[in-house]
This record gives structure tokens, sequence and C-alpha cells, in this order.
């Protein structure tokens, strides 16, 4: 059964937290103990129903204020999928928040009050996801009860919305209207929206695809541990641990290490002590190779037919965590999979305005900002570009005098 990662993203009392809610409850994914404290939290909609967002908003300030402060994640499974939600905050000063969440997912579902239409939460979100390479963007026009489910408000905003993904060039684009407090078309087909041919939200979520990553981009495997157990019965066993980055990984493919650029093959893949010819996108592994070489954890494991780039100098989208400004004149760390190595950002190239996409030259980039960044490394990275190969273009920055992460990259072209 395959595993479904997806964000709710929108402004803040779009009811991001209530679809949520009104998803696990009409699944009957919600524990007995958790509805009956949910009871007592004296928390009631307008009509006097249960609110099913204090399922999501965990922090005592959350349901102080009734909104999402950090990202909460919630798991759920039906017979066809596994699910992974990440229920991300609205306000514009948890916009790091919401990045942190939408790395890890697969589709974003984009939330739109159907009383106001394409904001400018609503751009600044579909502009993250556009960042941020998202294989499916669903947009859920929420709160059809509030206008009297009418057709025409449903279809003027999906308008708007088609000319925004037009503008960011985002592919992918799905529409579903929605009433999260009523429930309709989240779990159920809406019976007073019989004029949507579409399917509900859950159908939706069981059967959504997505494009397949071409074969050429290869496989990555960085390497995040060396086995040596170096024991009586495994004197000579030696095996690198590590996650697989697409597909094609295969016992007899020829490898190149890198940063080193040392060649060998592939001699054996190990799961669980089970050997196996072939290893899938995303499963954490053990490659024994051919020839003993120097490799460590931080190296990266790629094919020799279709291998990465190897740099120290690079320009990235960066998207700043940190209270402090990013620093042009400070030592850095950057986190890419398990390899760390420093760095400095000598040049800020310029500044997003994430509502209207323009480019502001000479800002400097504080928290929340998003902008296009020059980096210098001490050493060799072995990396894709964001738009060839997401999972291998993406990395973090860390202050090293505090070890708080400060920022996030996502790597676009060779300096």
């Amino acid at each position: 059964m395959d595993i479904l990662k997806f964000i709710t993203a929108g402004s803040v009392d779009d009811g991001k937290s209530t679809l949520i809610g009104r998803l696990l409850y009409d699944t009957n994914s919600v524990l007995d103990d958790q509805l009956e404290a949910i009871k007592k939290a004296n928390r009631k909609n307008n009509d006097g129903t249960v609110d099913l967002a204090i399922l999501t908003d965990g922090l005592k300030a959350e349901r102080e204020q009734g909104i999402t402060i950090d990202v909460a994640y919630k798991y759920f499974q039906t017979e066809r999928r596994k699910f992974i939600i990440a229920d991300a905050p609205g306000h514009i000063q948890y916009t790091r928040n919401m990045v942190t969440g939408t790395s890890n997912s697969d589709l974003i579902v984009i939330l739109v009050d159907a009383r106001k239409g394409v904001i400018e939460q609503t751009k600044r979100h579909s502009f993250l996801a556009k960042l941020l390479s998202m294989k499916k963007v669903l947009v859920c026009v929420n709160k059809m009860d509030m206008v009297d489910y009418d057709q025409q408000v449903f279809a003027s905003i999906k308008a708007d919305y088609e000319q925004l993904a037009v503008r960011l060039g985002l592919e992918n684009v799905d529409y579903i209207p929605v009433s999260a407090l009523k429930g309709d078309n989240i779990v159920h087909k809406s019976e007073r929206m019989t004029w949507f041919e579409g399917e509900a939200l859950l159908d939706y979520l069981e059967k959504v695809e997505f494009p397949q990553a071409k074969l050429s981009k290869g496989w990555r495997f960085p390497v995040q541990w060396v086995v040596r157990p170096q024991t009586e019965d495994l004197h000579d066993y030696r095996g690198y641990a590590g996650r697989v980055l697409g597909s094609g990984l295969r016992v007899g493919e020829e490898v190149i290490i890198l940063p080193s650029g040392v060649q060998s093959t592939v001699e054996r893949i190990e799961i669980n002590q089970q050997a196996f010819t072939e290893a899938e996108d995303g499963q954490s592994v053990i490659v024994h190779l051919s020839t003993d070489v120097d490799i460590s954890r931080g190296d990266t494991i790629v094919s020799a037919a279709h291998p990465t780039l190897s740099e120290r100098s690079f320009e990235a989208n960066i998207s700043w965590f940190d209270n402090k400004p990013l620093d042009t004149a400070q030592l850095y760390l950057l986190q890419h999979h398990s390899k760390t190595v420093k760095i400095k950002v000598p040049e800020v190239l310029y500044k997003y305005d994430v509502n209207t996409q323009e480019q502001h030259y000479g800002s400097d980039i504080k928290l929340n900002d998003i902008g296009k960044v020059f980096i210098k490394a001490a050493d060799e990275i072995p990396f894709d570009l964001q738009v060839d190969f997401p999972e291998n273009g993406r990395a973090i920055i860390i202050d090293p005098r505090t070890n708080i992460t400060v920022g996030a990259i996502t790597i676009e072209q060779v300096a």
C-alpha cells in the first residue's frame, strides 16, 4: 500500500484544520478518547456542532486563538492508501513552517474561501508550491455553504486561479468545491452540489497519480552510514546504508562515488538481511560494492550512466527562517542529505515579492523572506538542479554558533 503525503495551505480562517478534522472524523479515523477530548474542549461552531479543527490544533495557543501556528501532522489510512497530512499555518509570519511542511509533500491542497476568492495568501502559497516543484496542486473552494452552493461562485474562482496558475507556470491543477463544516464533497459526494461532476476529496486523494520521474534522471544514493560490524562471523562485511532516491538501482550496475569520482559496481542490495536484485525509490537499503573503496557518511553513490553535478559554487532560492537577517560575511553550514559542509553566502542576487512574483534587487534577506542567492562551499557537493531532480536539489542552512536551522534552499543553477 503506497503512502500519499500532502499539505493543506490557505489564508487564516479558510478552514484548513476543519477540513482535515472532517476528513478524519468522517473516515472513522478518530479514537474514542480523542472524540471525548474535543467534546470537553467546549469549542463549538455557530450551529452548535463540535469544532473539528481541534483535532489538528494541538498547541494551547492554537486552541486559545483558533489559529494554526506550527505544522501539525496527522495519519490515517483507507483500503486503498495510507496518508500523511500536514496542516500548515496560514499567517504570513509562519511562512517558514509552511515551507518545511511543503518540502516533504507530494501534493498541496490550497483552500480558497468561497466568499473571498483568490487573495494574497493564495498567491503566496501557490508561488511556494511552484518554487518547491510540487507534483500536483488541488484547489478546494471551501465554505460553499456560505454562498448557497452557488455554481457560478465556484466557476469564477476557478477561472481566477487558472489565470494565476498560467502566470506561475503551475501544471497539474485540479479543483473541488467543498464545505468542510457541513461535510460536502469531503468524504461523500455532496447532494447539494449535484452540478459538480468531479469526485469528493477522499476519492480524489485515493486515486490521484503523479507523473513518473523520467528514467533519464537516474537514481541517487546518499550514504548515511558505513556498516562494518567487524565481528567474527562478519569479519569482511562492508555495506553502505541509506535511502534510495529515484528508480533504477540494480545489482551489476556501474557506479561513481562522489565527490571522489572513484568507480565500482553494485555487488549486492540488502534489505532486512535479505538480498534483492534491485531497489525501489524511497527504500532504505544496504548497498555492497564489488571493490573496497574509501566511502564515508555524506558521500553519494550514483549511476555511472547518469551522474549528478558536483560543484562548490551555485545559485539557489532561499527561504529564511531566522529572526536575524542573512549575513553575507558569516560562515554557515549547509546540510545536504547526510553531508555537512562549510559555506558562505557572499551575495544576495534578489528578493522575491511572493504576492506579485516581482524581483527586488539590493534587498536584505530577513525572516520569512524568499530570494535568490549565490553560495560558495568549502567542498564539492553532489547535487541536482531543483527543476531536474527536486529530491536531490534541496538542503538546509545551519548557524554553527547556535546549531539552529536558519534557512532552506533549492539549487537552481551552477554559478
